[in-house]
This record gives C-alpha cells, sequence and structure tokens, in this order.
C-alpha cells in the first residue's frame, strides 16, 4: 500500500512541483494538497496521511499554527518543513521542531516545472519521506547510496574499564531529529564538565548558529558554532557550521578546531565521518563517540576507526530514535559499547568522563 501525503503550500506552481516529484516514487502518493492550514486541517482527519509536508508562509492559518493543531489531531505523525533558506524561516523552523516537527527541507530559490526543479527537490526530498515512512531505500538516483546487507544485532563487548583512557573530548554526530535530541541530552551536562564537546549536525547555513543559541540558552555549558582555528576548550559546546567540515588539528602542541569546505561525505557538508576522523587521528582511544537519531550512514567509517584504535562509542537505541539509520548502523556492525534510550545518554556521557575529572583532581 502507497504511503499517503498531504502537501500545504500557498503558491499553486509548488504544490504541482512537489506532486509530480512525489509521484516519481512508486510507493508514494499525494493524498490531498492545501493552500493553507485551514484547508488542510479540514481534510486531515478523512486523507489520513502517512506523512505532512507544509510551507510557512500560508494566509489564514499559518505553518506554526498548523503544527499545533496537527499534533493535537495525531501526535506522531511525520511532519517535514518545506521551506525557502532565510533567518527567519530558520528561526521559525527550529521553533517548529520544538513543536514537534520532525525534519525540513530547504526550497529551491525558484521553483518551476523544469526537469532539473523536480530533480532538485527529490533528490532531497524523496529519501527523507521514505526514511520516515519506514519505507526501505532504493538503489536510485534520488536516493543516497544503498547501505550494507545488516546482519543481526550484535551484543554490545564493552571494552575493559582497567584499559580505558580518560576521556578527553566527547564528539557527537546527529541527522533527522537532533534538535530535540541535542536539547534533551545537553541539559544533563554539568557546569564542570571536565572536557570539550563538539557536534555535528546535519543543517544548512542559518540553521546551526540558530541551534546553537537555542541550545545555550537550555544548557549550563555554553553552546556555540565553531569559528575556525579556535582552541579546543573544556567546559565548551562547539557546532560544526552548516555547509563547512569541522575537524580537530594539533598544531604546535594545541589543539585547534577548523572549518573548511572540503567534498562532501555521505552527501553530506558538515560531515559526522570527517569530524571522527579528525579526532581518531589526533586522539586516538582518548576520545567518546556519541552518534544519535539520523537517516543515512554518516558517522559508521569514523566510528570503525575510532572503534580499531579503542574509543568508546555509544548510539542512541531504536526506539527513541525519530530515524534508525545512522545509530542503527553503527550498532548492527558491532561497534557500539553501549546502545542506550536517549534519556539515558546525557547521564552516561557524564558517567564516561568521570575519570577524566578524578585524574584532574589527582592531578
Amino acid at each position: 500500500m502507497k504511503k499517503r501525503v498531504l502537501l500545504l503550500d500557498a503558491a499553486v506552481l509548488v504544490r504541482k512541483a512537489l506532486s509530480l516529484a512525489i509521484a516519481q516514487d512508486p510507493d508514494l502518493e499525494v493524498a490531498g494538497t492545501a493552500a493553507n492550514g485551514r484547508i488542510a486541517l479540514v481534510k486531515f482527519p478523512s486523507v489520513k496521511p502517512d506523512i505532512v509536508l507544509l510551507d510557512f508562509e500560508m494566509p489564514e492559518t499559518d505553518g506554526l499554527a498548523t503544527v499545533r493543531e496537527i499534533r493535537k489531531k495525531d501526535p506522531r505523525v511525520p511532519i517535514i518543513i518545506f521551506s525557502n533558506l532565510t533567518e527567519r524561516s530558520a528561526a521559525v523552523t527550529l521553533e517548529a521542531m520544538s513543536l514537534g516537527v520532525t525534519d525540513y527541507v530547504t526550497k529551491p530559490s525558484y521553483v518551476d516545472l523544469t526537469a532539473a526543479t523536480l530533480e532538485a527537490i527529490s533528490r532531497e526530498l524523496l529519501p527523507k519521506i521514505r526514511a520516515l515512512c519506514h519505507l526501505p531505500e532504493v538503489p536510485n538516483r534520488f536516493a543516497p547510496a544503498p547501505q550494507p546487507e545488516l546482519q543481526p544485532l550484535p551484543v554490545p563487548v564493552p571494552h575493559s574499564p582497567s584499559l580505558l583512557s580518560p576521556v578527553q573530548i566527547v564528539a557527537i554526530g546527529v541527522s533527522t531529529g537532533g534538535p530535540d535530541a541535542l536539547a534533551r541530552v545537553l541539559p544533563f551536562l554539568p557546569a564542570n564538565f571536565p572536557v570539550p564537546v563538539v557536534i555535528v549536525q546535519h543543517m544548512p547555513p542559518i540553521f546551526t548558529s540558530l541551534l546553537a543559541s537555542r541550545l545555550s540558552a537550555k544548557s549550563v555549558l555554553p553552546v556555540r558554532e565553531c569559528v575556525s582555528g579556535e582552541p579546543l576548550t573544556s567546559g565548551r559546546v562547539v557546532i560544526a557550521p552548516g555547509d563547512f567540515h569541522m575537524i580537530l588539528s594539533q598544531e604546535d602542541g594545541r589543539l585547534l578546531l577548523k572549518t573548511h569546505q572540503g567534498p562532501k561525505e555521505n552527501f553530506c557538508r558538515p560531515s559526522v565521518d570527517v569530524l571522527f576522523h579528525s579526532i581518531a587521528r589526533v586522539l586516538g582511544t582518548r576520545a567518546l563517540a556519541v552518534v544519535l537519531t539520523g537517516m543515512g550512514q554518516d558517522g559508521l567509517k569514523g566510528c570503525e576507526a575510532l572503534h580499531g584504535l579503542g574509543a568508546r562509542i555509544y548510539v542512541q537505541d531504536e526506539a527513541s530514535s525519530v530515524v534508525w539509520g545512522m545509530p542503527g548502523l553503527v550498532a548492527r556492525s558491532g561497534l557500539a559499547d553501549k546502545i542506550l534510550p536517549l534519556d539515558q545518554i546525557g547521564a552516561e556521557i557524564v558517567r564516561a568522563t568521570a575519570l577524566k575529572a578524578a585524574a584532574r583532581i589527582q592531578g
């Protein structure tokens, strides 16, 4: 049975373009369209969508109001924002995600019905719709590269505590569902947290700086976007800027965070793998990698490198993940020391860094 999509956008041309893009996937169908939230809310009970796609800029009932009302009717149906990339839209998107929006896709600067526009929309949108509707990835020109065949989930084999080095950095990789996940993990970290925290969240420019501000307001630790060349500092949370990779570098005995715009990895920039590989080269076993909810396989290769050096790796469990792509692949590859519900991850990070804090006190 095809998954049913409800489309909301004020522009007839955009609704048509989205309908044509979605029609390219044989597992999806447009079950209803609406020019504003009021119409969509009337249609919602009869359409019974498996997923909702909407813009914010709509007359009568805008996107935020529509999200609030949809969540009253159905707290679980996935909602994707499809909007322009502006500071205002980024701020509204992050607000909407706190209300229950699942993910977002950036609308092309100009939408028409040309093949190039439809392909651009489909390339970004269809894999996300499929992932959120729990459809398998397909090897077409729009979907991410096929994942390796999954084996039964192995039982994690933790490292022996006597062999563990003190953690000197916590590195977090996250994608779909990330803003909410981070907002639930970071508040667990106390003001005297003894090591730096570095984060790759798959987001475009503008979004990451606003996300850092929102997370900083929820956390006792300062959270901000990375400035290339800054020193790695304990008790600080740094997020990779949108469209820039972030890496750890060692120069003249100093640990620095740098950004660059090298090629995308796993279709992503920033990429979790790029960050994790750099940490493996510089700190090796002294790292704790955490992979949270997200689609795709970004972070898998970096976890392989870190695991091979003896670093600890924690992943979010399937039940609490919006999409168990990134953490699921790490877990199924046997690389995870712990597979944890989201509400336990913050406390486990604190426990893992306690050895570092004890060493500092003794020193």
